[in-house]
């Protein structure tokens, strides 16, 4: 199965990244449920950089963002908004293939984020071996995606999809107008930080 929705423009990055979405959504709380200090965080389709400085944030010195996107536009004003923040220094920016996201080196990647952005994506059977490639055993994946734009059945073949790769469905968290799945490498138990 391919994705058949549209990438969403670098022209519209603003709405992105505004202030309802802000309160809806709460990037700070929301990454503090999924990223620990030190952990190395893949952030696909990180778009202006919505989820990627709050990850940023929370993985302190030790740790590092990897964010990656198609759009050369949004890796632009992700690097702003991090040098503004003095993050820059924890996020690795990386422009994604059109079938690939073009990481060449093994990476300890401990968590993998794709809010808003699988439906998007040309293969996604191929994003998801991908995925599960890259992760360290024992790794989670949190895909989420819009209600409004993703039905049902086409995010339960994203799952299958994923589970063909290797991965087992810990859990379906509850997000805002979303789908959500939180998936894990391997057959441990995933404990939710507590805040």
């Amino acid at each position: 199965m391919s994705g058949n929705h549209k990438v969403y423009s670098s022209s519209h990055a603003k709405s992105l990244d505004g202030r309802l979405r802000r309160l809806l959504f709460q990037p700070d709380r929301f990454v503090d449920r999924y990223v620990r200090a030190g952990d190395t965080v893949l952030d696909i389709g990180c778009g202006p950089g919505f989820f990627t400085l709050a990850m940023a944030r929370k993985i302190g010195d030790s740790g590092l963002v990897i964010a990656v996107d198609i759009q050369d536009e949004m890796l632009d004003i992700l690097k702003k908004k991090a040098q503004k923040e003095g993050l820059i220094s924890r996020i690795r920016l990386l422009k994604a293939e059109p079938q690939s996201l073009g990481l060449t080196e093994p990476e300890h990647i401990t968590v993998a984020f794709a809010f808003y952005v699988v439906h998007e994506v040309p293969d996604i059977a191929r994003l998801m071996r991908e995925v599960f490639t890259l992760l360290v055993q024992g790794g989670t994946f949190l895909i989420v995606e819009p209600k409004f734009v993703v039905s049902a059945a086409e995010f339960e073949k994203t799952i299958l999809m994923a589970i063909s790769a290797g991965f087992r469905r810990v859990s379906s968290p509850s997000v805002f107008l979303s789908r959500a799945v939180l998936l894990r490498k391997d057959g441990a138990v995933f404990h939710e930080n507590n805040k």
